[in-house]
């Protein structure tokens, strides 16, 4: 196999196709930007969750300058398919986040979607929503190699700050 200059050339962005063209594509991650600020949690396949998060976090930037600016006006009639959705993003998610410079959303892996197609799955969700949290798993075992160092550094420290006995004397 030959390797050419060509092959490294970038051809320009390469989008997640998930519809049968542009733009379904376009009107899927509408509707999902459009239930993501109606719900504030979501639940999707992972790609177009993934997919939608950079849009669902671009629109909120844009709603932080505020109802009086015309861009993020046309922004949030775009994206938001449903109308009065546009009073909740400025009036309620913008304000939430002003404080934070970035990063509203969340997305954590939940078990693949069972049937015919075994699809990643992945709920999405806005920071800061009234849900209750999500429980993460738990990475964290006894049997990883540093929790083993530090059990064994801990009951050696134990070890040496205990009283010593003198030799010879009875319990």
């Amino acid at each position: 196999m030959r390797l050419s200059v060509a092959a490294a050339i970038s051809h320009g962005r390469l989008y997640r196709r998930l519809g049968s063209g542009p733009r379904s594509r376009v009107d899927l991650l509408r509707n999902l930007v459009t239930a993501l600020v109606r719900h504030e949690r979501l639940e999707a396949p992972w790609a177009r969750a993934d997919e939608m998060r950079g849009y669902a976090e671009r629109l909120i930037d844009y709603a932080k300058r505020g109802d009086t600016d015309e861009r993020a006006m046309r922004m949030a009639n775009f994206w938001l398919t449903e109308k009065d959705l546009i009073h909740k993003l400025f009036k309620v998610l913008a304000p939430r986040f002003q404080p934070h410079p970035g990063s509203y959303t969340r997305l954590l892996q939940i078990p693949s979607r069972d049937g015919t197609d075994r699809a990643k799955m992945a709920v999405i969700e806005l920071k800061g929503n009234p849900y209750p949290p999500l429980i993460r798993p738990r990475r964290d075992s006894e049997k990883t190699l540093l929790n083993q160092l530090l059990k064994g550094y801990r009951e050696d420290s134990r070890r040496e700050a205990a009283p010593r006995l003198p030799e010879g004397t009875p319990l």
